[in-house]
């Protein structure tokens, strides 16, 4: 396990799953043309694209910080066990990933913050784990923070229309519900203050009550971004959108803020499925942007 030092943070990157999410980029990004690809072979391949095959690689990742005297964990991957019928590639995954978490000094009891960045089921997997047929929390002692927009847009009992509810069947039955039943959840609204170094602003667009971390420790500034960015070209390019979108517009103008506020204070952005250096600083170029440095992370 790889960490880096932000101010008083500490960060540490605990893999889940690293390879081909099985679509290619334009499925994956369908505003996105052949050509814009193969123009920046040179920043995608070997970690984010394979031109072979035109197929996108990700990465499952979840954040661990250590910040205050408390352990933070943010997202936390697809989960082992858990039956998604329209996203095979997340059906009963059998990882090791809590023994990864465990070599990165962390054990489940230790656990006091897990945030979910936003509800999809590649980023609340790990809330819960399977004992005696039942799912219960993985973290016991933790507050799993939550946006009450999210919340209350993936419950069902009040009958939202999602653009991405196949894919993400069964994940309030088994990851979210869990949880809160058991009085594990805070339900944040505006944004919330998770310490003096780190804090939850909404992002809305990918889904309704998407969010990111702000850190600010020392001279450090970083943004742990979730899924407002998806592959290293749109941190140069974000005038394109993955295909998992709630609000496409509400999508484009959160990537475009949250990159501009990077470039303007140097942060690093740490989104939650980029390969290789797994983050990254940008400075503005016209329009776009250009990747400046990325993180001390070693490439997986």
């Amino acid at each position: 396990m790889e960490t880096i030092r932000l101010g008083n943070v500490s960060v540490t990157r605990v893999v889940e799953y690293t390879g081909t999410v099985e679509m290619t980029s334009r499925q994956f990004f369908p505003g996105s043309s052949p050509e814009l690809w193969q123009e920046n072979e040179g920043l995608l391949v070997p970690d984010h694209w394979n031109p072979r095959n035109d197929l996108v690689l990700s990465t499952l990742q979840t954040w661990v910080l250590r910040s205050g005297g408390k352990t933070i964990l943010i997202d936390t991957g697809a989960g082992n066990g858990k039956y998604r019928p329209y996203a095979n590639l997340w059906s009963y995954m059998d990882t090791d990933f809590m023994r990864r978490l465990a070599r990165a000094g962390v054990m489940p009891r230790d656990v006091d913050v897990v945030v979910n960045t936003h509800l999809h089921n590649d980023h609340v997997g790990w809330n819960t784990k399977l004992v005696d047929r039942a799912w219960v929390p993985t973290f016991p002692n933790a507050t799993y923070l939550m946006a009450k927009t999210e919340f209350d847009f993936w419950n069902p009992e009040n009958g939202f229309k999602q653009k991405t509810a196949p894919g993400n069947q069964n994940v309030w039955e088994d990851s979210v519900l869990p949880v809160y039943q058991a009085g594990l959840v805070k339900l944040w609204e505006g944004s919330y203050a998770i310490d003096s170094n780190l804090t939850l602003e909404p992002a809305p667009g990918h889904t309704p009550g998407s969010a990111f971390v702000r850190l600010r420790s020392g001279n450090d500034h970083a943004l742990f971004c979730g899924d407002l960015l998806h592959t290293a070209l749109q941190l140069e390019h974000p005038e394109f959108n993955s295909c998992f979108e709630e609000d496409e517009q509400g999508a484009l103008k959160a990537r475009r803020r949250v990159l501009e506020h990077a470039a303007d204070t140097k942060a690093l952005l740490l989104p939650a499925h980029l390969p290789g250096h797994g983050a990254a600083e940008v400075r503005r170029d016209g329009s776009h942007f250009k990747i400046v440095d990325w993180a001390g992370f070693s490439r997986i």
